[in-house]
């Protein structure tokens, strides 16, 4: 079993991208692997914006990302790239944040032409911070992601999400094969 951290990068209360990042913590916990999530919006703006590394939130914050073995990092699609938002946390992750984690990039947008925002806006960054294994992103138009409506509840339609919860089967499937094979030689005490 594996520790996960689900990051989402929406400035948005009402986040079609913090749905399908529930909906992607909900299939990897059922795979057995243990979920924490992390909305960067409830982070205090003040702290991000000037790098208070002595503001609780953010050492906390921080930490999560050191503690997880993998992340799922999700964002809205901003101006052809990921959020400002998510852009600010990631700048104060340290340099090699992700070193030793497995990583699958989600990205949410309102046309397919942001789907080129996975490979040429999020991934070069998650592996300049060190990730060993950044997976097959995906990306969902935001047309299958339906907020709750009054009292109702979020959906997500099967046919906008299937192919990314074949590739979170497979994420899930790769963490379980790395968290149960032995560290190398190098990496015991």
């Amino acid at each position: 079993m594996a520790s996960v951290l689900t990051l989402w990068g929406s400035p948005s209360g009402t986040s079609r991208t913090g749905i399908v990042a529930g909906h992607v913590s909900d299939r990897l916990e059922a795979a057995g692997h243990r979920v924490d999530r992390l909305a960067v919006r409830d982070l205090p703006a003040q702290a991000l914006l000037h790098a208070d590394f002595g503001d609780p939130a953010l050492r906390e914050a921080i930490a999560a990302v050191e503690k997880a073995d993998a992340l799922v990092v999700a964002s809205p699609v901003y101006k052809a790239a990921y959020s400002g938002v998510l852009k600010v946390f990631l700048d104060v992750l340290p340099q090699f944040a992700l070193r030793g984690k497995a990583v699958l990039p989600v990205l949410t947008g309102g046309t397919p032409a942001h789907v080129l925002a996975l490979d040429y806006a999020l991934r070069p960054v998650l592996t300049s911070l060190g990730a060993t294994h950044v997976a097959q992103g995906w990306f969902v138009h935001e047309a299958y992601v339906h907020p709750a409506e009054g009292d109702g509840e979020h959906r997500v339609d099967a046919e906008g999400v299937a192919p990314l919860l074949d590739l979170v089967d497979a994420f899930a499937a790769h963490l379980s094969a790395t968290s149960a094979a032995p560290a190398p030689a190098s990496d015991r005490p």
